[in-house]
């Protein structure tokens, strides 16, 4: 995961998981609805997840 994907994780989490599906980002934009903080690491997982599975 790059280093503006993170910060992107951070900032608004929902734009960062755009690529991963409708029902990811719905997840994730309920998260930060309710917090921002759960929003947020729940993007970083995702991003993370997602690069490791690539390799």
């Amino acid at each position: 995961m790059g280093c503006l994907r993170a910060l992107l994780c951070i900032i608004f989490p929902p734009l960062a998981v755009v690529d991963r599906g409708c029902g990811t980002v719905i997840i994730v934009l309920a998260l930060t609805i309710a917090g921002w903080v759960p929003g947020a690491i729940a993007a970083l997982i995702l991003n993370f997840v997602a690069v490791q599975d690539k390799n």
